[in-house]
C-alpha cells in the first residue's frame, strides 16, 4: 500500500506539475524572435534603433534567470538611443537546449556568436551578469573578432570554494534529476521562488512586481531546472579551464562589482580578473550586492558610454 501511495502521489505531483508549466507559459510568453544556430535555436529581443551610430550592445544573463533580468531597467534604458539584443542563453526562457550537456560557456558562447552572425552584427560590446561573466569571457577567448569590448557585472571568472547546492547536483543524476523536476521542483519552487530572489538582491531591495516582470517562474519548467543546474554543475571546472587564458584578452574591460555581494565573491573574481588582463578596469561598489544592472543600471550605462566613445577614439589615435 506504502509504495501504491508513493506512486499515486508521483503520479499527482507530475500531473500538477504539467500543468503549472502550461500556466506558467501563458503568463509569461515569448516576446521576441527565434534564430537557428548549430545544436539548437537562440530566443532574443532585439531593441532600439537598428541604424544607430554606436556599436550594438549584446546583454547576456546569469543562472536561474532568463534575458528579462537584463532587460528591466538596464536594457531599456540603452534601447532608447542604440540597438540591444537581449539574449536567452541555451536552456533558459524561450531558448530551447536539444542537448543538456551544452552547458559550457564555450559551447554557448559558440551558439552565440552564430546567432549575432546572422542578425549582422560583426562587433558588439558584451554585457554580462553573473554567471555569463564566465560565457563573455570564453567569448573574449575564441570569438574574439566579435567582442569589441566587455563589461561584466558580478561576474563568475574562477573556481571558488565549495559547490554549487546539493539539490542541484541530484537535478543533474540520471533518474533521480528528471523525476525530481518533473514532480516538486515546481510546486516546491513556487513557494520558495520570492524568498530566494530577495536574498539574490540583498542588501537592495527587490522592486515590486520583479518576479512577474522579469518571468523568473520559467525557471521552474522541468527541461529550464535541469539546465540551469546542469550549467551551475559544470561551471567550477569551466572556469578553471579558461582561467588561465585570461591574460590573452585584448579587449577593454570594465568590471563592476558591489562589496557586499554574497553570492559571487568580489576578491574571488573581480579582483583577480582585473589584474589578469591588461584593459581592464575595476570599479567596486559600496554597499552594493548582486543585482548591479538593478541597483546602479545608470552607471552601469555610463560605462558601457566611456569604453564606446573609447572604442571610436582609437583609429583617430592610431592616426595621429
Amino acid at each position: 500500500m506504502i509504495v501504491i501511495g508513493m506512486f499515486a502521489a508521483l503520479i499527482l505531483l507530475a500531473l500538477v506539475t504539467q500543468l503549472g508549466v502550461i500556466a506558467i507559459e501563458r503568463s509569461c510568453p515569448a516576446a521576441g524572435q527565434t534564430v537557428a544556430v548549430e545544436g539548437g535555436r537562440i530566443h532574443l529581443r532585439d531593441l532600439g534603433p537598428r541604424n544607430s551610430a554606436g556599436l550594438p550592445i549584446v546583454m547576456l544573463h546569469g543562472a536561474s534567470c532568463n534575458l528579462g533580468t537584463m532587460q528591466r531597467p538596464l536594457g531599456e534604458k540603452l534601447a532608447t538611443q542604440r540597438r540591444v539584443v537581449l539574449i536567452d542563453r541555451p536552456g533558459h526562457g524561450w531558448s530551447p537546449r536539444d542537448r543538456l550537456a551544452d552547458s559550457t560557456p564555450a559551447v554557448q558562447g559558440r551558439m552565440i556568436d552564430e546567432a549575432l552572425g546572422k542578425l549582422g552584427i560583426a562587433r558588439a560590446i558584451v554585457v554580462a551578469h553573473s554567471w555569463a561573466g564566465a560565457l563573455a569571457l570564453s567569448m573574449a577567448l575564441n570569438h574574439s573578432a566579435r567582442v569589441a569590448g566587455l563589461v561584466l557585472l558580478a561576474p563568475v571568472a574562477y573556481p571558488w570554494r565549495g559547490g554549487v547546492g546539493r539539490y542541484n547536483r541530484l537535478v543533474t543524476m540520471p533518474v533521480i534529476g528528471p523525476l525530481l523536476a518533473y514532480t516538486i521542483t515546481l510546486p516546491l519552487g513556487l513557494m520558495l521562488a520570492e524568498a530566494g530572489t530577495r536574498g539574490v538582491f540583498q542588501p537592495q531591495a527587490m522592486p515590486p512586481g520583479y518576479i512577474r516582470a522579469a518571468a523568473i517562474p520559467l525557471l521552474l519548467r522541468p527541461r529550464e531546472f535541469m539546465a540551469n543546474a546542469h550549467d551551475l554543475v559544470t561551471l567550477k571546472a569551466a572556469v578553471a579551464q579558461q582561467a588561465p587564458r585570461y591574460p590573452e584578452i585584448d579587449a577593454p574591460m570594465a568590471i563592476v562589482h558591489g562589496d557586499t555581494d554574497r553570492t559571487v565573491y568580489l576578491d574571488i573574481h573581480a579582483r583577480a580578473l582585473a589584474a589578469a588582463v591588461p584593459r581592464a578596469r575595476l570599479i567596486v561598489l559600496p554597499g552594493i550586492g548582486h543585482m548591479v544592472q538593478n541597483a546602479v543600471p545608470n552607471l552601469v550605462v555610463r560605462e558601457i558610454e566611456t569604453m564606446e566613445a573609447n572604442l571610436q577614439a582609437l583609429p583617430q589615435a592610431a592616426a595621429d
